[in-house]
């Protein structure tokens, strides 16, 4: 049996984002904003390459880039 969301070509995670983003956009607008702020993350990430590390990233601006990227390919 293959899962739905695994079919579609999605990760775990990805569908997770998705359906959290979902129900919390059909929530009342008092509790929308509410959950809405708990669904924001601050986090940032760098690739280390012999030894050093990288340039510091947003992972949500990383993550819309690369999105954008996926969908022109």
């Amino acid at each position: 049996m293959v899962f739905a969301w695994k079919a579609a070509g999605l990760s775990y995670n990805r569908y997770l984002a998705v359906a959290s983003r979902v129900v919390r956009r059909s929530l009342k607008e008092d509790k929308r904003i509410a959950a809405e702020r708990r669904g924001e993350s601050d986090l940032r990430f760098a690739k280390w390459s012999n030894g050093k590390m990288g340039e510091t990233k947003n992972l949500n601006e990383a993550n819309v880039a690369a999105t954008k990227e996926a969908a022109s390919a």
